[in-house]
């Protein structure tokens, strides 16, 4: 069942119903101000932290569910209703969503009144535009009133919702002819305060939240909407808003537009705020000076669309598939960008107040990205590598406002170092830009304890050299990349220590799947001391890398698959050997995907186990069989019930690990079938089935051992997004960003037929023409460049040289 259709000529997810099995989200904001919007209008705002800079207020878990947002009430003599139907719920007469590109636009009616709304965050500017329009379709005129609203947070989202004895007596408002100024906690040697604002003459307004709303009750029906009238308040502590009031009348045909504008501004350094009001309101004079015409709002729209068309022609495909073109030209890119902004800190899934930005997951979200902002992705890595410690550990999240690293969650969890070499050599691949390698960065963001980011690298890769376990594979530590596998946490002795199990430093349980990146992310490293002059360097890590593949062939193979792990008793985890949990995905991709194995044949075995034993209709489980009790030597994964996240769920994240290794050896017609069912343009006919957004992946799916076996959750902000379009672009597309150039080497299924890519790589501009006259799942006759045949898969990159011509030939 569909709740809507994709728009492709528009770049957008048409929503033709309000009542959507879930609320289906859109982000607003490029840079630094961001707002998410739901298809109901519901949501909130904020500026660069969505914990430590929060403008409005939503409320997680409540009943109703998505009911705190920024509203427009329209009373229209006894009826009330909401262009986007929430909170008031009242039937309309016509209702669609459109969802775009940084941007949500609302088309609704009732009583021969229309309502648009378009909603977006301009660049450049730290705010929100709703421009509203009101029209007329009756045959003989309208009076009505207007009426927004929007509840304002304390700033500190996390204080604000549990330090009541505080927060209830520090709310402080101003009202300014159609501005209302929240200027809460300015006192508190802050220089920042929110507006809410409309480019036109109001007849009311309330900012205390209970005279606006009235007591015992809600935004479903407002007192002061209800009555036709704002009572002028002035909160002092308690719930300060913003509600304006507007009363128009509408001749037949008519439409009056509305630009409201809600804003983030400081005063300049050393101006100070005085009890009597604003003594400097002047940066939010100028930005609302910006924004008081129709015009305005028009060609700020217009930068907005340009800035994303010029993002999202970087790569481009053109084939039979529809599906596929959407997804690779507009929704994955898009993703992608959203999630570099957010990382996991701010969705309808995390509060943005628990998590930060993650060590882990931005450095994989740069795989995703990095072809589309470059610049902004070289900022994102001294960032991450910022938060490292000296022994090449690290912070495991850090807060994107402070860059400091979040000690609540501390370190441990053993993969990370090897993510920030992946991300780092995907950048300087894509960029040629060897000169972030010399880059001074701080440890522990200490200034005084600095190296060069190629030093950071070198620990890294050092830090899993010298932290490995009996079998000569690396330590997990807390947990590698599946958090909830912690094999160090608990001992099957009550009374009895780790520390009598391994060195000095705590417990031995391994990681195969951290053995796997290290024999890949050890040859990148190798690449990029090549590149530096260090070529005693790079034979070290080459070696190294083959010690750990002999490792894992000797003690990570398991007959048909590769084992997930020993823990502190060198049981081993993810084997045949095991009651539940025999065998996990994670070392089955990324072994394989490394090249561990695949001259062996164990790759291959790997992957049909995969087929055999994890795959369902809805994606490639993580694990089987499932845990149906509590494992307490194995820490969270069996916590959850049968069928859901770690314990045997469809985790989104690594179906492209899988994928990625078929195309590996081959297989496209496997490839492209994994790479099909998590993909939001596929899964769209099954929405009430799989219940979050259709044009967005979601980081989990019920598995087949759940009771609601393809429900998707947490959409949006995961992995997936970075991984899936790498899997789609550079091994089943098959663009791939060398040092030296650019590689072409598709892995298509059979029936794919023939496809036309564009990419921008460097300062060259590619077009590129595949040809598979033979259905051929993968292999090159040859490649034209510029009309010439080359030799290899790989265009030689050529300093200044502006556009490819490139005819690929697959056989």
């Amino acid at each position: 069942m569909k709740f809507g259709f994709f728009d492709d000529s528009k770049k957008e997810y048409v929503i033709t119903t309000p009542r959507t099995p879930l609320p289906w989200i859109n982000y607003l904001g490029c840079n630094e101000f961001f707002s998410i919007i739901s298809n109901t209008c519901g949501g909130y705002s904020f500026y660069k932290d969505a914990k430590l800079l929060r403008l409005t207020r939503y409320r997680y878990n409540d009943v109703p569910g998505d009911v705190n947002g920024k509203y427009f009430f329209i009373k229209d003599g006894d009826t009330v209703w909401n262009p986007g139907w929430q909170p008031t719920k009242t039937e309309l007469d016509s209702y669609e969503c459109r969802h775009g590109i940084g941007y949500s636009r609302f088309t609704s009616s009732k009583n021969d009144v229309q309502a648009q709304v378009l909603t977006f965050v301009p660049l450049g500017d730290n705010c929100e535009i709703s421009s509203l329009k009101l029209t007329n379709n009756s045959s003989s005129a309208k009076t009505l009133s207007l009426f927004s609203y929007v509840e304002w947070c304390l700033w500190n989202a996390d204080d604000d919702m549990k330090n009541f004895q505080r927060n209830l007596s520090i709310g402080e408002v101003e009202v300014i002819g159609s501005t209302i100024y929240h200027k809460t906690e300015y006192r508190e040697r802050r220089n920042h305060y929110a507006v809410y604002s409309v480019n036109s003459k109001i007849d009311g307004f309330d900012t205390s939240r209970d005279d606006f709303l009235g007591a015992y009750r809600g935004a479903d029906a407002p007192l002061a909407v209800e009555n036709g009238a704002c009572t002028g308040s002035i909160a002092s502590g308690w719930s300060p808003i913003a509600a304006h009031q507007l009363n128009l009348s509408l001749q037949p045909g008519e439409t009056k537009s509305f630009i409201f504008v809600l804003g983030y501004l400081e005063n300049l350094q050393g101006e100070k705020w005085e009890s009597s009001g604003i003594i400097n309101k002047r940066p939010a004079d100028e930005m609302l000076a910006k924004y008081q015409t129709d015009e305005d709002v028009e060609k700020a729209f217009a930068r907005l669309n340009n800035y994303w068309d010029g993002l999202l022609s970087k790569y481009t495909v053109r084939s039979s598939n529809d599906k596929v073109d959407r997804m690779v030209n507009i929704w994955n890119q898009y993703q992608c960008m959203v999630t570099f902004n957010m990382s996991r800190s701010a969705s309808y899934y995390e509060s943005g107040i628990g998590r930060g930005m993650g060590f882990r997951d931005s450095c994989q979200d740069l795989l995703g990205f990095v072809h589309l902002i470059p610049d902004r992705a070289r900022e994102r890595i001294i960032d991450i590598a910022s938060t490292q410690f000296q022994d090449g550990s690290a912070y495991h999240q850090y807060q994107p406002l402070t860059k400091k690293g979040n000690s609540d969650i501390g370190s441990g969890f053993n993969d990370d170092p090897l993510w920030l070499i992946a991300g780092t050599s995907a950048y300087v691949r894509e960029t040629g830009d060897v000169s972030i390698l010399t880059e001074m960065v701080p440890f522990d963001n200490d200034a005084s304890v600095a190296a060069p980011l190629m030093e950071h690298l070198r620990r890294s890769l050092d830090y899993v050299i010298t932290h490995k376990g009996p079998h000569k594979l690396p330590l997990i530590g807390r947990a590698d990349w599946n958090d909830c596998l912690n094999l160090n946490c608990f001992s099957e002795h009550p009374g009895e220590s780790f520390q009598t199990f391994g060195p000095s430093e705590g417990p031995v349980a391994e990681s195969v799947f951290i053995a796997g990146m290290f024999v890949k992310y050890g040859e990148e490293y190798a690449q990029l001391c090549e590149l530096m002059g260090m070529p005693t360097e790079a034979e070290r890590a080459r070696k190294e890398a083959e010690l750990m593949n002999e490792a894992i062939i000797k003690d990570g193979w398991d007959g048909e698959w590769f084992i997930r792990a020993y823990d502190a008793y060198s049981n081993k985890i993810g084997s045949k050997e095991c009651e539940e949990g025999k065998i996990f995905i994670e070392p089955q991709g990324f072994c394989s995907l490394a090249g561990v194995g695949v001259e062996e044949g164990l790759a291959k075995k790997a992957l049909d186990s995969v087929k055999e034993k994890l795959d369902t209709e809805y994606g490639v489980m993580i694990l089987q069989p499932a845990y149906t009790k509590y494992h307490l030597e194995l820490g969270e994964v069996s916590s959850y019930p049968p069928g859901y996240k770690e314990n045997a769920g469809i985790f989104c994240h690594n179906n492209p690990w899988v994928s990625i290794a078929e195309t590996v050896i081959g297989r496209g017609d496997r490839a492209f079938e994994i790479y099909q069912k998590t993909c939001p343009a596929y899964v769209e006919e099954i929405s009430e089935i799989h219940r979050t957004e259709p044009y967005v992946y979601a980081q989990m799916v019920a598995g087949r051992d759940a009771k609601f076996h393809g429900e998707a959750k947490n959409s949006w902000l995961t992995g997936t997004a970075a991984w899936t379009f790498v899997n789609i672009s550079q091994y089943i597309l098959g663009l791939y960003p060398t040092h030296t150039g650019l590689s072409i080497n598709p892995c298509v299924p059979k029936n794919f037929g023939d496809f036309e890519l564009t990419r921008q790589f460097r300062e060259g501009n590619y077009t590129i023409k595949v040809q598979n006259p033979d259905n051929a799942e993968k292999g090159i006759k040859q490649i034209y460049v510029d009309g010439s045949p080359i030799n290899g898969c790989v265009i030689p990159y050529v300093k200044g040289k502006t556009f490819y011509d490139v005819t690929v030939v697959m056989g």
